[in-house]
């Protein structure tokens, strides 16, 4: 069983070891301790602890590694300074960015990692080099095709030919920690093969033990405002790093996501081939698709591409506000638009978790930047983490209002997530803001999406589809947290707000899939409630405001929802209602 976890290299010293270390992992786990990162457990788990005990008596290893990193990053820090001295100081040299680019992929997986971590974070890295830094995806050079075929028998202790009826002979994409082949069961199932590279444990090891060494130093002399200690950001970094190694970790993340969206006919989740699955191979089920950037063939097999739009950035909402559990890597490579009008999402290696609480203010700060109420959004950005609590928001408000007011112009359909982003990082070197590490793979998350979005639509706007989403779940009223917020929504300073309720049921009518009438009944039935006894009291002194009936304002509630609420439909939701009762 222990070979699950050993360096993924039939033939190597590591692995020739095993069955004289089996002894020795079972000391550790009854220690709850892994000491020796080489060798490994039977269960991948970073702990920096007994990293550095294995490297601390193995300073050659350490040593050797450490000049390398330090070569290859003297050449980028000197070509930075010679920039400065050519250029005096300029802010955009795209050949410095890709020479950063390259020297991440030439010193291996863990700094293409760290390469793509980095892409996400606008308040420590130049525009510039972000843009480049985004080309670390699949873009990468495979390892020999012999060793992955010897790689997949050892790890699966079976014949390739007891295995597959046919293989590629090549992998068809290699990425940072692996590359995929294409190929067929001997039980005639179409598979994606997906081989880990080998002995890619020791190489991460080794470099987070020197990063983590190194973070302990450099944090107190560098002016980053990450909000932790840089020695926890590496451990962040490690623990993310070790479940994404983990192809086992990675098939539960499939099957886990594919259950939050089986009410939906709209997406589609390959399935995973437990047997034929280990630590370091996975086969999941052969997506027949097209990326979602691949506009010329999405077109020519008649594909609707604003309904994958739709699809695409639903999901993703689904999965930050409802689920608590979302891809963090839905680059281009990981999104396919299927002939029958489905998306598949894939690569569930890097996944993260949303509390509840994050969830809903997440929901609060959606709905307070459509309606401009910044001193909320303020409060919203401590809740979450951008802002300390001891900051002093009192000047920051109106940054935000300056900013994040231009961006929305005068009408919510001209919010581009994009520019928000971009405009928001302005605010970064001016207030203390920081982004935390859960909030950068959403960062990441969402740009990529719009991206994708304007790619299939250039006119596309992500708030035509996100704040249709949420004012219909507000609306709808799922949940009393949902509910408390629309009420907080529909009240401002004590006043209804009618103008917003009009906005709101506009919106939310946009989405074609929006259907008043039910929401119409929950509303009802919450407003006949025990709970809903505040709201009714409310009502009766919003119809009667400022001493007068506001009958023009009813008026213009009722022409806009009547469409919906046709007589015949309203007599047979009474009856189903009477029918039900009875």
């Amino acid at each position: 069983m222990y070979n699950r976890y050993f360096a993924c290299e039939p033939g190597s010293p590591i692995v020739k070891r095993q069955l004289s270390t089996v002894n020795k992992i079972q000391k550790l786990q009854r220690n709850t301790t892994s000491v020796n990162p080489q060798e490994g457990t039977s269960r991948r788990r970073y702990d920096p602890e007994g990293i550095a005990r294995y490297y601390r008596r193995r300073p050659w290893l350490a040593i050797g590694r450490a000049i390398k990193v330090i070569w290859y990053f003297a050449g980028f820090l000197l070509g930075l300074l010679w920039d400065q001295r050519q250029h005096h100081g300029v802010e955009h040299t795209p050949k410095r960015a890709a020479h950063l680019r390259q020297v991440l992929t030439d010193l291996g997986p863990t700094y293409i990692k760290v390469g793509q971590a980095l892409s996400t974070r606008p308040d420590l890295i130049r525009k510039d080099f972000l843009e480049e830094l985004t080309k670390l995806q699949d873009q990468l050079p495979p390892f020999d095709h012999d060793r992955a075929m010897a790689i997949i028998q050892t790890e699966l202790d079976q014949d390739l030919d007891v295995i597959y009826r046919e293989i590629s002979p090549e992998p068809i994409a290699a990425a940072s920690l692996g590359q995929v082949y294409r190929a067929r069961l001997r039980t005639g199932e179409e598979v994606a093969v997906k081989v880990q590279r080998p002995n890619l444990l020791p190489v991460l090891t080794l470099d987070l033990y020197l990063m983590r060494w190194a973070a302990g130093w450099l944090s107190p002399w560098l002016p980053l405002n990450l909000g932790h200690d840089l020695t926890l950001i590496v451990d962040e970094f490690g623990i993310k790093l070790f479940e994404e190694i983990d192809y086992i970790n990675e098939g539960r993340n499939a099957e886990r996501f594919a259950t939050y969206f089986a009410d939906d006919p709209h997406v589609k989740v390959p399935s995973i081939y437990w047997r034929y699955t280990t630590t370091c191979v996975l086969t999941l089920e052969w997506i027949n698709g097209f990326k979602l950037t691949d506009t010329e063939r999405i077109k020519a097999a008649g594909l609707d591409q604003d309904a994958l739009i739709q699809i695409g950035v639903t999901s993703g909402l689904r999965q930050l506000l409802e689920f608590g559990f979302f891809h963090a890597d839905p680059h281009p490579g990981n999104l396919f638009a299927l002939p029958d009008g489905r998306m598949a999402f894939i690569d569930f290696g890097m996944m993260d978790q949303l509390e509840q609480i994050t969830k809903e203010t997440l929901v609060d700060s959606v709905v307070h930047l459509i309606n401009k109420d910044y001193d909320q959004l303020a409060i919203d950005f401590v809740k979450l983490g951008f802002l300390s609590p001891t900051t002093d928001i009192r000047p920051i408000i109106p940054a935000l209002e300056s900013v994040l007011g231009d961006v929305m112009g005068s009408s919510v359909k001209d919010f581009n997530f994009k520019t928000i982003t971009d405009s928001f990082s302005e605010l970064m070197y001016d207030y203390p803001f920081r982004v935390p590490a859960q909030f950068a793979l959403i960062i990441r998350s969402l740009v990529t999406q719009e991206g994708i979005a304007l790619s299939l639509n250039p006119e596309f706007k992500i708030v035509d589809v996100a704040y249709p989403y949420v004012a219909r779940r507000l609306l709808n009223g799922e949940t009393p947290a949902l509910r408390r917020r629309l009420i907080e929504v529909l009240f401002k300073d004590g006043k209804f707000q009618w103008q917003r309720l009009e906005n709101m049921i506009a919106i939310a009518r946009s989405d074609r899939s929006f259907d008043l009438l039910p929401t119409a009944q929950l509303g009802l039935k919450y407003l006949l409630s025990d709970e809903g006894d505040f709201l009714r009291r409310q009502i009766i002194l919003a119809l009667t405001e400022d001493d007068r009936l506001h009958t023009a304002e009813v008026q213009r509630l009722w022409s806009l929802i009547q469409p919906d609420l046709k007589p015949s439909r309203l007599l047979d939701a009474a009856w189903r209602l009477i029918t039900v009762n009875n």
